[in-house]
Parts: structure tokens; C-alpha cells; sequence
């Protein structure tokens, strides 16, 4: 096993909130640079770029994961992960069944789909940025028949997360973890969500522009980048695990500190 630094809540320029900049290849070589070793682009309602990117990545050697973020009935965002675009294609036609509406680019934005060479295929005129007339019960044990992992995403987030919108961690919601944004710790979680300690914690980016890809990951101990894997992180089973970011990044600040103290020695 090794660690894997993962951002796994990225939105490609599919998202009418992500910027065109957030083509496929962008978004693979800008995760590289920042030394991710596994990402997952989750757009709202639509997993159409799903497979561009994962394509981007096997030219690249990058682990990507199929993902999607879903708007529930409640307005309550989630995250589902999926091994294969085909799984992933398979929630995006119950969620396009469940979804009403037509983008309007003027006020939300193009919703640009694209190959994995960064060229423009079309655009999508659903209105990925509403609701899906789904429960978020539902939505989640969808993504279990289908075989993936489902988050529930930022909720410390004043908006569209389950603590705005329902205002507690429900019990009998089947969830595999719960995602921080960049703006929380998990210190502060633990203190300010009721319930939260009933679930693994991580967090992920949520970048809508390159420079905040990676400003925020969380590290999975496991053998391999696949859902088999992150799900038994998730549940700190048969030694894989969600590593404590805190001390890793104090593990790499001592390591930086300790290479500029002996590059200083050999120079002086």
C-alpha cells in the first residue's frame, strides 16, 4: 500500500459555474503539477466529460475516477464515484430523466463538453444547474446499486449542503463519508456539525478555476486507485485509511525546513 494525495471534486468547463479554462487536458496536467495522484471531476448533473478526462489521464499517468455532483429535490449536493465512465453514464440517464429545465448561457454560463485534446464537441442545454426531482435518499442508494461511493459534499457550506438545507446529519442516510471544504478543519467540524463523528471526514478542492485545483486534498493509504479500495479507506478497514492531513503537512514542512538547513550547511 501507499498514499495516494487525492482531489476528488474538480468541475471541468461542463459545470456552468466552471470557467472555460477547465478543459480535460487542463485539468490532468494542472493535477500533475500539483503533485495529485488521483482526481475525480465531478460536474453538476452530467458526467458527459467524464470520459475525456479519464482518456486525458491514461495519456498523462494519472488515476482518474468517474464522478458526478447531483443537486437532490431538498438542493442538498452529493457526490457519486464510479470506477468506469459506463457506470457513471448509467446515473447520468436517471438524473437527465429526473432533471427539467434549458440553460440559459447568459445567465449561467456555457456547459461545454469536450474531447480529451481540449476541442470544443459541443455544448450541453440542460440546466445542469438545477435541482433533480430525486430525493437525496434516493440519489444515494442509486449510486450504491450502480456500485459507486457517495458524499455528501461541503457541508459546513452556508449553501447547498445537507446542513443548510436540512439543517442535521439525518441517521438513516446510507453516506460513505461527508466532505469538508477548503474553509473547515476538521477541528472546527467536529465542533460546530452535530453528529459529524458518525462519518469519515475528507476534503477535496471543489476548483472551478486551475489554480485552486489541490487547494485542498485528503490522502487515501491503499493499494490501488479504484472505489474497492477507497471504500474500505473510507471505512478504516484491512489497513487502508484516510491519513490525517494535518500531520502530513507538518511531516512536509519538516522535511522542507530540514533540506534548507543542509542546503545552507553545504553552502556556508
Amino acid at each position: 500500500m501507499r498514499s495516494f494525495k487525492a482531489d476528488l471534486h474538480i468541475h471541468s468547463c461542463l459545470s456552468p459555474c466552471g470557467e472555460l479554462e477547465m478543459s480535460p487536458r487542463a485539468i490532468v496536467e494542472k493535477s500533475l503539477e500539483m503533485g495529485l495522484d488521483l482526481i475525480s471531476v465531478c460536474d453538476h448533473n452530467s458526467a458527459e466529460n467524464v470520459g475525456s478526462v479519464m482518456r486525458a489521464g491514461i495519456q498523462k499517468g494519472l488515476a482518474v475516477l468517474a464522478g458526478m455532483e447531483i443537486s437532490s429535490r431538498e438542493e442538498v449536493h452529493s457526490l457519486a464515484f464510479f470506477d468506469t465512465e459506463e457506470q457513471a453514464l448509467q446515473l447520468q440517464e436517471i438524473i437527465y430523466r429526473h432533471l427539467k429545465g434549458t440553460n440559459r448561457p447568459e445567465l449561467f454560463g456555457d456547459q461545454v463538453v469536450a474531447n480529451e485534446y481540449d476541442e470544443v464537441e459541443g455544448f450541453n442545454d440542460r440546466l445542469l444547474i438545477g435541482a433533480v426531482q430525486l430525493g437525496l435518499d434516493e440519489i444515494v442508494n442509486t449510486v450504491h446499486l450502480l456500485g459507486g461511493l457517495s458524499i455528501a459534499s461541503h457541508v459546513d457550506r452556508p449553501s447547498f449542503s445537507i446542513m443548510s438545507q436540512l439543517g442535521f446529519l439525518p441517521d438513516g442516510i446510507d453516506l460513505d463519508a461527508v466532505e469538508l471544504s477548503r474553509h473547515t478543519s476538521r477541528e472546527k467540524a467536529r465542533t460546530s456539525i452535530p453528529g459529524i463523528e458518525r462519518f469519515c471526514q475528507v476534503s477535496f478542492s471543489d476548483a472551478h478555476v486551475p489554480e485552486d485545483i489541490a487547494s485542498a486534498c485528503t490522502y487515501f493509504m491503499i493499494e490501488a486507485p479504484s472505489i474497492g479500495e477507497l471504500r474500505l479507506a473510507l471505512r478504516n478497514q484491512d489497513g487502508r485509511r484516510v491519513l490525517d492531513n494535518n500531520r502530513i503537512r507538518k511531516s512536509i514542512l519538516r522535511n522542507c525546513d530540514e533540506l534548507s538547513e543542509r542546503d545552507r550547511i553545504t553552502h556556508t
